[in-house]
């Protein structure tokens, strides 16, 4: 906490929307007691595996709120055993392919991912979750075991190809298709439960493509974000046709004798990922309602400001870049409305741009054109 304090002491007004967050969150809490133990401990899993998430899931109306957690719960759980290494994928594969049956399975528990796995409790522990889902409407049910079984097909193909292949993202197409299963799904999961309870929303049909854009520019980011931390585990999620213009293997974008090519690398990630924030904007334009429009608009607002730290940042290769806790709480509190987004956006696009500065960086002016439009869009 007091960490937080610090690396903002340059910035007085992070420091003051510090100090808002807190007051803000003691006032919100919301009192458990006399919640079922299985959802208090399912609220338990929201906080400890979405971290900032689950924050703003907590502002959502209640009926709103449970079907996030509950859904958000099962996609985690699932994704926790895609993310497991130590799993061989004979095993694997046929667990991601069925696990949209064991959602609705009582008693179900997975003990065998690895001790370091980091949510391996959520699965230790997931017949709460179960008990939980069973009391969703069936509408709702129905939903979330459709988008399950989506997402855990498409993973469970993108994991069967690494057993044959050191890379299973080769193309730009592979690229989209991955981020498609495993975030874009999520987006059109969101809106269908939405939909299906009569919060006010756009149509999911109508607006399918957006949602399925934004969806995968969250991926990206985090994507583009992790990359250390996933190669670590052995993880290579980076498409090859972007990566493999600059090395002739992923591993070597770290060695500081490349430092421009990785430099430029990471440029062609951004320009790829920004290609999504005009389906992001015109997204949010569509959404009534405060407490809708903050859970939409949040992670989107966040994701941008952390895509602009990214962008030319070398330590990209050494770490995981986060924005600072005060930037974060004083975005939080930006949030209320479209046009004070679209000012944060296009106040991070000159971020962008002003860190755009190297006309032999091949990116250079594909990505100006694109901060333009963004830069414009709803100024």
């Amino acid at each position: 906490m007091l960490s937080n304090f610090v690396e903002s002491i340059f910035y007085p007004s992070e420091l003051i929307a510090l100090v808002r967050y807190q007051l803000f969150r003691q006032s919100t809490i919301v009192d458990i007691s006399t919640w079922s133990k299985t959802k208090q401990r399912c609220y338990y899993f929201l906080k400890m595996t979405s971290g900032s998430f689950a924050a703003i899931i907590m502002n959502l109306d209640p009926k709103l709120r449970d079907l996030v957690c509950i859904f958000y719960l099962c996609l985690r759980g699932m994704d926790t055993i895609e993310d497991d290494m130590t799993l061989p994928i004979k095993k694997k594969a046929p667990l991601l392919r069925s696990f949209y049956k064991k959602i609705n399975q009582k008693g179900w528990t997975f003990t065998e991912n690895g001790p370091d796995e980091k949510d391996r409790q959520l699965l230790v522990e997931f017949d709460v979750v179960i008990e939980e889902f069973l009391l969703l409407p069936k509408e709702c049910q129905a939903i979330i075991i459709n988008i399950t079984k989506q997402m855990g097909n498409g993973m469970a193909d993108f994991v069967s190809i690494s057993a044959r292949d050191k890379y299973n993202i080769i193309t730009l197409k592979d690229f989209d298709k991955y981020c498609y299963y495993v975030a874009g799904l999520v987006g059109i999961g969101i809106s269908d439960l939405f939909n299906s309870v009569g919060a006010t929303i756009p149509d999911t049909t109508k607006n399918l493509d957006t949602i399925i854009s934004m969806g995968i520019f969250l991926q990206k980011l985090n994507i583009l974000r992790d990359f250390v931390e996933d190669l670590n585990e052995n993880r290579r999620f980076w498409p090859k046709e972007i990566w493999y213009q600059y090395v002739s293997e992923i591993e070597d974008l770290v060695l500081v004798e490349n430092k421009e090519k990785a430099l430029n690398c990471l440029s062609a990630l951004v320009l790829n990922t920004l290609l999504h924030v005009p389906d992001c904007l015109n997204y949010l334009i569509l959404l009534d309602g405060p407490d809708i429009f903050s859970f939409a608009a949040t992670p989107l607002v966040m994701g941008y400001s952390t895509l602009a730290s990214t962008f030319k940042n070398y330590d990209s290769y050494s770490k995981v870049i986060k924005i600072r806790k005060g930037e974060g709480a004083k975005l939080f509190f930006r949030c209320t409305s479209m046009s004070e987004v679209a000012k944060i956006f296009f106040e991070y696009t000159q971020v962008i741009i002003s860190k755009n500065n190297d006309p032999q960086d091949p990116n250079f002016a594909k990505i100006n054109d694109i901060c333009e439009q963004v830069f414009f869009l709803y100024i």
